[in-house]
């Protein structure tokens, strides 16, 4: 059963560009991931400052070999850039929703 993932970043206005320059520069990190299945990065359009980065994964285990791999290297787990500091994050704060794929349609074949 595919799981979703749910980050819920809370994001100043100021961070906004940054925050969506730094998704752009990641494309294709996680495509390759076993069990990855689809990631999508929502921009807020009225009355909130939190973007969600919505990813699905095949399993649970999926999710987790990749978030306590790649995804903990990629967010700071690992050193520093060479010769100098992690930039500072976009987000001011997180969250992580879980959710379990009950059912899902796609569109119909005309």
């Amino acid at each position: 059963m595919s799981v979703v993932k749910i980050n819920v970043l809370t994001v100043p206005a100021e961070m906004r560009e940054t925050l969506e320059q730094r998704f752009a520069s990641r494309a294709g990190s996680v495509e390759g991931s076993d069990g990855f299945e689809w990631f999508e990065l929502l921009r807020p359009v009225e009355g909130s400052d939190r973007y969600l980065v919505y990813t699905r994964w095949a399993s649970e285990e999926h999710y987790q070999a990749w978030a306590d791999g790649p995804a903990r290297a990629a967010h700071g787990g690992g050193s520093a850039p060479q010769g100098g500091e992690q930039p500072r994050p976009a987000a001011t704060g997180a969250e992580l929703w879980s959710f379990e794929v009950v059912q899902s349609a796609g569109p119909k074949s005309a």
